[in-house]
């Protein structure tokens, strides 16, 4: 974290609870506290705060209300709640209306409740850097512009460090923010030079799709923060199971993707078994719980020879994930297209 401290807004109509936290966060946050919505409403109108951590059972307006509110007007600021009813509607309200990042249930441990404000600021700077880099790079592009119709003399000098920052830029566009995978525009622009690869130098190639099964589930229990630490689990995985010549991206919410060169029905077979199973026997620790998840896998070939495009192929891929998921989960299913004569398998 950086030294900047972050603000956090504390609401609470119990004054003990409010002291409390104080008390706890005061060594790492700057704290303000309210003892209602409308408190809170009054001092966000006065002031930017970084993180709003709030009860969901307030006089007058609920808890869900204010972060409602608080998305609407600060959807840059870090949302929690906090409840000792523990009920899933709450949750539900929370997620679809508050927008929340955590869900925290009361009575929480000293500890946990200061990784979770911990972790929720370094979300929040890291976001905030993130945004400073940008303008930056705009604020400098604008710039760069207004000299190079100034001073001719620097058109070299200036034109080479616009490149390197739109180089920048271009990495940022090709890379998944969560997990660091590449992201889906990355992946479909390699499988394509990879096709177009093969119209010289003939060889197979298997596409895979991967989508983690009853990924649902694990939002609901452990809230959008716990599924992204899941997320980013889940790619380290597939990077570990695939060879070094083969690439592994996150093309969707919970979907990922492979390409494989030079990869047989045989070597397809191998490896989508090698990525579930690695899947399926590892797991992930958060907040304290060990959560086991499994994938469903679909795998196309493209024999040496057979001619194709990109979508034919992907929509292959996705028809076999389809079956997978449809017939059990948990399992791979492989494909080989039209052309060959090798038999389809499933595992």
């Amino acid at each position: 974290m950086s030294s900047y401290k972050c603000s956090i807004l504390v609401v609470d109509d119990e004054p003990a609870i409010r002291n409390l936290l104080d008390e706890l966060l005061a060594a790492d946050f700057e704290v303000i506290t309210a003892h209602s919505a409308e408190s809170a409403r009054e001092t966000l109108s006065q002031r930017p705060i970084d993180i709003v951590l709030t009860d969901q059972q307030l006089p007058g307006q609920s808890g869900v209300q204010l972060l409602e509110h608080v998305c609407l007007h600060s959807p840059h600021t870090i949302r929690i709640m906090m409840t000792g009813l523990g009920r899933l509607e709450d949750a539900v309200d929370a997620i679809n209306c508050g927008r929340v990042h955590h869900y925290l249930f009361k009575p929480w441990k000293a500890d946990q409740l200061l990784h979770t404000m911990r972790q929720a600021a370094r979300t929040y700077l890291l976001e905030r850097s993130h945004a400073q880099l940008l303008d930056e790079l705009r604020r400098f592009n604008m710039e760069l512009e207004q000299r190079v119709n100034q001073r001719t003399m620097e058109l070299e000098e200036a034109n080479r460090q616009l490149q390197q920052r739109n180089q920048m830029l271009r990495k940022m566009a090709l890379t998944d923010e969560l997990t660091g995978l590449p992201n889906r525009r990355a992946m479909d622009r390699l499988a394509r030079q990879e096709l177009v690869r093969r119209l010289r130098y003939p060889n197979p190639l298997a596409i895979g799709l991967i989508d983690a099964d009853s990924f649902k589930e694990i939002n609901s229990v452990y809230t959008l923060s716990g599924g992204d630490h899941v997320l980013t689990w889940l790619g380290q995985a597939l990077g570990q199971a695939v060879r070094t010549v083969d690439t592994v991206g996150r093309v969707g919410g919970e979907e990922f993707m492979i390409v494989a060169p030079e990869t047989d029905l045989e070597g397809a077979s191998i490896l989508a078994e090698r990525v579930r199973q690695m899947v399926d026997n590892g797991e992930t620790l958060y907040n304290g719980a060990r959560i086991h998840i499994t994938i469903s896998v679909g795998m196309v070939v493209a024999p040496s020879g057979v001619d194709v495009d990109y979508k034919h192929i992907r929509d292959a891929a996705a028809a076999a994930l389809s079956e997978a998921k449809a017939t059990g989960k948990n399992r791979s299913v492989l494909r080989v297209l039209p052309g060959a004569t090798a038999p389809v398998g499933a595992a």
